[in-house]
């Protein structure tokens, strides 16, 4: 962790009143597992993004067309509002949402009193073992085909962003310790 990580992570638990962890990643990573663990083992609500697609963006991607931002941009509306009402209200919470671009964070960002209140957590991992893990994966809508477009759409966090990056083919127990010692929470 870099010191103006550690600094930024300082200043804001000084003056903190609730705390957002977004698990962020290309699908297959593990952010619902992840983000799941670390809301039981915090005692913290947890909110999987993908619950707030609409049907149609859902039918989409089943059906193996990437999304654009365009039709994003709703899903990152409910999510920032989510966020928000969280954040404003004093509750903490872990969101798993995949946060692609910078944007896709910003706007996550973009309904808190104070953006240093959420916290990303960047699950990353090698394509050819995610699209191994994604061929075992049961029951989700989303087809390991579309794996590559995510990676296409992928903007890696840049220092400014303050993110935590993890290697997402860490063992659950293991991301969730680190979570919780790298951010103090």
């Amino acid at each position: 962790m870099t010191d103006s990580f550690r600094s930024a992570l300082k200043s804001n638990r000084e003056a903190e009143s609730s705390v957002v962890i977004v698990v962020m990643g290309v699908s297959g990573v593990g952010k619902t597992t992840v983000g799941r663990a670390l809301a039981r083992d915090l005692g913290w609500p947890f909110h999987d993004a993908d619950d707030l697609h609409s049907p149609a963006n859902i039918e989409l991607m089943r059906s193996g067309s990437p999304l654009t931002d365009e039709q994003r941009q709703p899903w990152l509306s409910a999510l920032a509002r989510l966020i928000g009402d969280h954040a404003r209200e004093g509750r903490s919470m872990v969101l798993a949402c995949s946060a692609l671009r910078r944007s896709h964070r910003m706007a996550l960002q973009a309904k808190t009193p104070d953006p240093r209140e959420v916290r990303l957590v960047h699950l990353a991992a090698d394509p050819a073992r995610l699209a191994d893990r994604l061929g075992l994966r049961a029951g989700h809508f989303f087809p390991a085909e579309l794996l590559t477009t995510q990676f296409d759409a992928l903007e890696p966090p840049e220092a400014d962003e303050r993110v935590l990056v993890l290697d997402a083919m860490e063992p659950v127990d293991r991301l969730v310790q680190s979570i919780r010692t790298e951010l103090d929470v």
